[in-house]
């Protein structure tokens, strides 16, 4: 009937209308994913040392080492640290923990996300909601040592413009 394809065509309209609006306001987009690739290397300094973020992205980080050296002996991974952490408490309590990629048990509650502890040639691939508290996270390499070295950056959370 007349009326009835009257009102399939107006209910598509509307559909579509909704859609489009959804897909305005940032709904369809909030599912993007950034993808951020961090180096570690031997001089144990990321290639990253501070990233920009919007309270509840979503990351992909992306740890790639750099080395020839064994991974006994040069190994990096990427801790992210939540608010307010004491970082070289940390940093010296997991010092001791390699049997747990040299992240304290005490303090796995305050860590965000953490890469594993990978040497030379491996890549680890994390995901993460950026937290929703702006500030400034840090993030650090636990292998012994290199926090002191200056394997540390910063997750900065600012307010979405």
């Amino acid at each position: 009937s007349k009326t009835m394809n009257v009102l399939q065509k107006t209910l598509s309209l509307l559909t579509l209308s909704l859609a489009i609006l959804f897909i305005q306001s940032g709904f369809a987009q909030s599912n993007d994913v950034r993808t951020i690739t961090i180096i570690g290397q031997d001089n144990m300094q990321f290639s990253e040392t501070l990233i920009e973020a919007e309270p509840g992205e979503t990351i992909r980080l992306v740890l790639e080492v750099k080395s020839n050296m064994p991974k006994t002996a040069m190994a990096h991974n990427v801790a992210l640290l939540d608010l307010g952490v004491n970082v070289e408490e940390f940093v010296l309590a997991s010092m001791g923990e390699s049997d747990n990629e040299y992240i304290a048990p005490t303090y796995e509650d305050q860590v965000i996300a953490a890469t594993e502890m990978i040497g030379g040639g491996d890549t680890s691939t994390i995901e993460f909601t950026v937290p929703i508290n702006p500030g400034d996270y840090t993030y650090v390499c636990t292998f012994p040592g290199h926090y002191f070295a200056g394997m540390k950056g910063v997750l900065r959370v600012a307010e979405a413009s």
